[in-house]
């Protein structure tokens, strides 16, 4: 199941990529001083697949997760204008990278939801600073919207699961910082998977999200 045949009866034991979507294009961002692209994403998933720990696995297919942004049009909070989030950058960046993404050979797409919180904004804690310090009234771009993603660390813990329990696969690469994998990491390794965690030097990344993979690639 979670081999292929080379050559007589040579086997190698295959591999999946899971690509936390949030945390890869925030850190590439950091790295490269610029907006990630698809051709960034791919070189990334390149990157891994030349680390000497999978050299003896076959890769199967490339997970991208993500919450695509919202499209809805709401208030300003203080004018009242319309704001349209299908018109922002970051929304057409994001649909571009979807669907380029998408078309790349081995990559499949699995999304999220992205919701507005009831309150919708939220003041910047920098303006918040300045209107202590200097009172002036109130402006629209003091605020920042308050957006959550849901769905994207549920499927990602899924498909780790049904990928170990299907035996579909003998090892994952997976590119995150975030703790809330631990629990996703232990279960797959009980079921005999190496866990490659990538976190692309994130300082953050917590021990013990690195104590329950079997190789880090910072």
């Amino acid at each position: 199941m979670g081999w292929i045949r080379l050559r007589g009866d040579m086997f190698l034991a295959r591999y999946a990529i899971l690509l936390d979507g949030g945390f890869v294009t925030r850190k590439l961002k950091e790295r490269l001083g610029r907006v990630a692209t698809a051709d960034d994403i791919v070189a990334l998933c390149d990157e891994i697949k030349a680390s000497d720990h999978l050299k003896n696995y076959e890769l199967m297919r490339i997970y991208y997760y993500d919450a695509p942004p919202s499209g809805e049009t709401i208030a300003k909070p203080v004018s009242g204008e319309e704001f349209h989030l299908s018109g922002t950058d970051r929304y057409r960046h994001a649909q571009s990278l979807y669907d380029q993404l998408e078309l790349r050979d081995g990559f499949a797409i699995r999304m999220g939801e992205t919701r507005l919180s009831p309150f919708q904004w939220k003041m910047k804690p920098r303006s918040a600073k300045q209107l202590i310090k200097e009172p002036r009234a109130v402006a629209d771009r003091d605020f920042d919207l308050d957006i959550g993603q849901k769905g994207v660390d549920i499927r990602i813990g899924l498909d780790m699961a049904r990928l170990a329990l299907r035996d579909t696969v003998r090892a994952v690469a997976v590119v995150t910082g975030d703790s809330d994998f631990v629990p996703a990491f232990k279960f797959v390794r009980r079921e005999g998977l190496k866990v490659m965690l990538c976190t692309l030097g994130h300082k953050s990344a917590r021990r013990e999200l690195k104590a329950h993979a079997d190789f880090v690639l910072s």
